[in-house]
């Protein structure tokens, strides 16, 4: 979305905790400012922290513009940015642990966010942007107003990057990628491997992707280290080119709890790959259920295991859900039809704030 910003003439600062790709984010033409940003972290000063520098940056550079990513970003960015005259653009990527927790924690904190995403995002110069129509009824029902909602299949995927793959050789190979989260359905997918595994199926499981510690759905490293002692499970970890899980697995899977739009399945799909996944927002959008791959119910694991062996048994299947799915991708979720989108919802917030009118 940054990219298609700048190549459509804007100036793009991008503010974020500064780490190992500082030179990579301003080698895209991007100035870059570094915040004391710690996503997950629960303290009022570190926050506080946050939002001065935040405020500070916003001062300084004056935006036309202001697009925060992420849940814990729009409400820090949000209160950071009270008074500005600013539009804001507060991209909602998935509604997170608060949204789809049940334990106690997770319940006070989405009576939490509710009162202020209301407070937040119903302001003057605000638009809600999210990536599938479940998270908008979410929002609307929490109170948001629906006029000030709008709706762009996900962050877009580069579909000449990622191109359709041959399947490999060897043993039917399921590819996960993704937070280690019990909200991802790791534990299930483990679990559906196991049974494949006993069942006779000579099914190998590569996971690509960390615990996260910042989150309380996280499995610990220890859990991780242990599956790899499994027959059949390979835990690569954190990988820098996702098209190598692809190039090496047959299938992709991620039985979540809830997605915006997730991004492990669009490149999938990119590089041809049937998936499976469960019928949740944000999943339901990229696996259309026996045309692009299999939806099953959360925490599954008999039913994930059976959709993951009715396409390791028939190649037929697998190749006519992957071209699906790339398809559809390529016509709907590419990054140069996303970056459109995008460029086109900030030059109607800025025609609109110049005619004096509500922004959306």
């Amino acid at each position: 979305m940054a990219r298609a910003a700048r190549d459509a003439g804007f100036n793009v600062h991008v503010a974020t905790r500064v780490g190992a790709k500082a030179d990579a984010i301003r080698a895209e033409g991007f100035e870059l400012h570094s915040i004391p940003f710690h996503r997950g972290s629960r303290s009022p000063f570190a926050a506080l922290a946050v939002m001065l520098a935040i405020r500070k940056i916003e001062n300084n550079i004056q935006p036309a513009i202001i697009h925060h990513v992420g849940l814990q970003s729009c409400v820090l960015g949000g209160l950071a940015a009270l008074g500005a005259r600013a539009p804001q653009v507060n991209a909602l990527t998935g509604l997170g642990y608060a949204f789809t927790g049940e334990a106690s924690r997770a319940r006070f904190l989405r009576s939490l966010m509710s009162v202020l995403l209301r407070f937040l995002l119903n302001r003057r110069h605000t638009v809600v942007l999210v990536q599938n129509p479940d998270d908008q009824s979410a929002l609307e029902r929490i109170g948001v107003r629906n006029n000030q909602i709008a709706l762009i299949s996900g962050s877009g995927v580069d579909t000449d990057m990622l191109r359709s793959m041959p399947e490999p050789d060897g043993a039917i190979t399921v590819g996960f990628a993704g937070r280690l989260l019990t909200d991802k359905g790791i534990r299930a997918l483990v679990a559906a491997h196991r049974l494949l595994r006993s069942g006779g199926l000579d099914v190998e499981l590569l996971i690509a992707g960390e615990p996260d510690p910042a989150n309380p759905a996280s499995v610990s490293f220890d859990e991780a280290k242990a599956w790899t002692n499994e027959p059949g499970i390979s835990w690569l970890g954190r990988i820098d080119d996702i098209a190598t899980l692809w190039q090496c697995s047959h299938i992709a899977a991620l039985p979540s709890h809830r997605e915006g739009l997730p991004k492990s399945l669009l490149e999938a799909a990119a590089c041809g790959r049937p998936m499976v996944a469960t019928d949740v927002p944000g999943c339901r959008e990229i696996t259309i259920h026996e045309r692009t791959g299999f939806l099953v119910p959360v925490e599954d694991p008999p039913a994930l295991a059976q959709a993951i062996r009715r396409l390791a048994e028939s190649q037929e299947l697998r190749h006519s859900f992957g071209k699906a799915a790339r398809d559809m991708v390529v016509a709907r979720m590419s990054a140069v039809a996303i970056g459109q989108q995008t460029v086109d919802l900030y030059r109607k917030l800025l025609s609109r704030q110049k005619q004096g009118i509500e922004v959306y």
